[in-house]
């Protein structure tokens, strides 16, 4: 049996292979509060451990086992399931700034500054790219479509080249099969 102090928080976290690599969702009492993408399990560990030291982590396949679904679904079908519930922390500009990337249609994409204006900051431009780099929630919160005001990619977390990626399976999922 193992205990634990009644004020640490418990982060619970699960794994899941995706086409963008291997996936983390992890939760808190509150609802989702990371999703990360990599190559490995453990350096996923790692990072999420990094972003949430003085927690307790249990990993937790079965109870995570729909959220996970619905974000592979939200990510690689085009599906729009229901949102679970987000466990966002950040300031107000940085939530703003989520909010605004929540707001961005599946498959396309805003520019840093145009992020800044819809926010009634359009000097915030680059604050806007640190917002960006602070967002814990990757996919539901889709920083991966913030590019740079010429269009090009620039600035993810996980490499330019998993966001490219993230973009192809958002465009592949907005086009018809043909049978």
């Amino acid at each position: 049996m193992t205990t634990r102090r009644t004020d640490t928080p418990l982060i619970r976290f699960a794994f899941a292979p995706t086409d963008a690599g291997r996936m983390l969702v992890a939760a808190s009492e509150r609802g989702v509060c990371s999703i990360m993408l990599g190559n490995d399990n453990e350096a996923l560990l790692a990072e999420l451990r990094g972003r949430f030291p003085g927690a307790a982590f249990e990993c937790d396949d079965e109870s995570l086992a729909p959220w996970v679904a619905m974000i592979r679904a939200h990510m690689e079908e085009g599906d729009d399931p229901p949102v679970p519930p987000l466990d966002m922390e950040g300031s107000a500009f940085q939530i703003s700034v989520w909010s605004a990337l929540m707001d961005i249609p599946r498959g396309e994409t805003r520019s840093y500054a145009q992020i800044a204006r819809a926010i009634e900051n359009p000097s915030a431009v680059r604050a806007v790219g640190r917002a960006c780099a602070m967002n814990r929630i990757a996919i539901l919160v889709p920083c991966h479509r913030a590019v740079r005001s010429d269009g090009t990619l620039a600035g993810f977390r996980w490499g330019v080249e998993r966001k490219r990626r993230l973009l192809e399976i958002e465009h592949r999922g907005l086009v018809p099969l043909s049978v």
